[in-house]
């Protein structure tokens, strides 16, 4: 039996199969997978072959296969260093929620976050959410990032989940796929999924409540149907992202705009810090690259730590 994984709690998974029944599995043995160092072998999102076992009139299943997964996001594993877990898989696209301040999400956190997606290929769309609130001078901040993100290719809405401004773009890209919401902790991502479906209301006033007591190391994602043929993985877990398993010298093909001048650079192997005639550089220096994103990408090759300065707004 096939069916897709809609909740993991570490050791029984809930999968639904395509009929709509939804079973607890487990996992017999060790699954390892090549190429990834997870704490978790099976995430959110994963598509399985399990069989039912009954025992004492409980019917249960054992997950005997993964399918391959068209992608992953990770994050670093909080007590196993050189181990990932991963939050969710074959994930349509990632709703990034952005605010100004209370509390403000800095260019280095929204950086870091797209080069993770980038990397492992899924969709970013960025949402500044709290537009109602903003005067003029904050509204030109956001005016000013969207110009920014916009320029390189990613989508950006201005979105009140309060108010519902525009929460009807954000459901119409959601229809037919699976999304996923992340953002720090009060940004309003529980204010948006109950805009979006009241239904569920009660689930992520939990989830917010645990996020808000800082307790984002044991909680899990989790996957809903939305009544408009749309599924979401909500994930209270993520507080910021690592850049894993990444070179130096691949850091900067995450970045699109370096990408695409990389050419024009004149060492194949460019890391656009110290070499002469860098083209990243040169557009930096005619305005064409913005600097926060350039600052961004050096203290990812830095290796610093995403818990980060605080840099200001106004630094551009």
């Amino acid at each position: 039996m096939t069916g897709l994984v809609y909740k993991s709690t570490g050791s029984w998974y809930t999968v639904k199969n395509n009929l709509g029944a939804t079973y607890q599995c487990r996992i017999k043995g060790k699954f390892r997978l090549k190429g990834i160092k997870s704490t978790n072998p099976i995430a959110v999102g994963d598509i399985v072959d399990f069989e039912l076992e009954t025992n004492n009139d409980d019917v249960t299943g054992v997950i005997n296969t993964i399918h391959d997964r068209s992608n992953y996001i990770v994050r670093k594993s909080v007590n196993l260093s050189k181990q990932t877990h991963i939050i969710a898989s074959n994930v349509d696209q990632v709703f990034l929620l952005i605010t100004i301040d209370n509390p403000p999400t800095f260019t280095s956190f929204i950086d870091r976050f797209l080069v993770t997606a980038e990397a492992y290929q899924v969709k970013t769309v960025l949402l500044f959410n709290k537009v109602d609130t903003y005067n003029e001078e904050t509204l030109d901040e956001v005016r000013y990032l969207a110009h920014v993100y916009r320029k390189i290719g990613y989508e950006c809405i201005g979105i009140s989940a309060e108010t519902g401004k525009n929460i009807d773009k954000v459901k119409a890209l959601m229809i037919d796929k699976v999304s996923m919401f992340a953002g720090h902790s009060g940004v309003g991502k529980s204010t948006l999924v109950n805009a979006i479906e009241p239904g569920l209301d009660l689930k992520t006033k939990a989830i917010s409540l645990q996020h808000s007591q800082g307790q984002h190391t044991t909680t899990f994602a989790e996957m809903f149907d939305l009544s408009f043929n749309a599924k979401i993985i909500d994930t209270p877990g993520i507080k910021g992202f690592g850049i894993v398993d990444m070179d130096k010298e691949e850091v900067a093909d995450y970045f699109p705009e370096f990408f695409e001048l990389k050419q024009d650079c004149k060492f194949n192997n460019c890391l656009h810090v110290e070499e002469p005639k860098c083209a990243v550089k040169d557009a930096l220096e005619n305005d064409e690259v913005s600097y926060s994103r350039y600052r961004s990408y050096l203290q990812i090759l830095e290796g610093e730590d995403e818990h980060y300065r605080t840099d200001n707004w106004e630094e551009k």
